[in-house]
């Protein structure tokens, strides 16, 4: 016999299989499309502001958006899988060190900003650069060096190549 939390899982799966739910924190400025009907017609409107709490709890998870409209504080709680929900996408990640970010009610102005979370910047392989390097010092002419590689490559081989332009005419000036 299945439990209940085993049909909740299930009917999760078939909801994400559905539709595409970004993984996102409190702190991160979301931008939710809602359905709307009025009547026989229905609609998508947004509501953007900051996610202030996040609550996972398989189908009854949910989570609170926060934002000030016309100098007033609206706070809306959404189910995370609900039909009503036709997106969610992430505008800013949002650099804070608490789940649940109520303190934002009390504040106004500048002291309720939250900070950008910054993205590490994976850099190149060094294994690949030196064999862009090595490609590089192979090739025939002087001019050939500077059209390859990243800036730094470039300006230290423009230089090397100048350095050996000046040579080979030094070499003919003296023959």
């Amino acid at each position: 016999m299945k439990n209940i939390e085993d049909i909740n899982r299930e009917s999760v799966k078939n909801i994400l299989s559905q539709k595409k739910v970004p993984k996102f924190f409190s702190g991160d400025t979301v931008k939710i499309g809602v359905k709307i009907s009025e009547g026989k017609r229905e609609r998508i409107q947004y509501f953007e502001g900051v996610c202030i709490a996040k609550k996972n709890r398989d189908i009854n998870s949910s989570f609170t958006v926060r934002k000030i409209s016309f100098g007033e504080g609206v706070e809306r709680t959404f189910a995370l899988y609900s039909p009503i929900i036709d997106s969610i996408k992430i505008v800013r990640s949002g650099k804070v060190r608490r789940a649940k970010l109520y303190y934002l009610r009390d504040r106004k102005g500048k002291s309720a900003r939250i900070a950008e979370k910054t993205k590490k910047r994976i850099s190149v392989d060094v294994g690949e650069q030196l064999k862009e390097t090595k490609l590089v010092n192979k090739s025939e002419t002087p001019n050939d060096k500077i059209k390859a590689g990243s800036k730094e490559e470039k300006t230290t081989q423009a230089t090397t190549a100048k350095v050996e332009l000046k040579k080979e005419e030094l070499k003919k000036k003296k023959k």
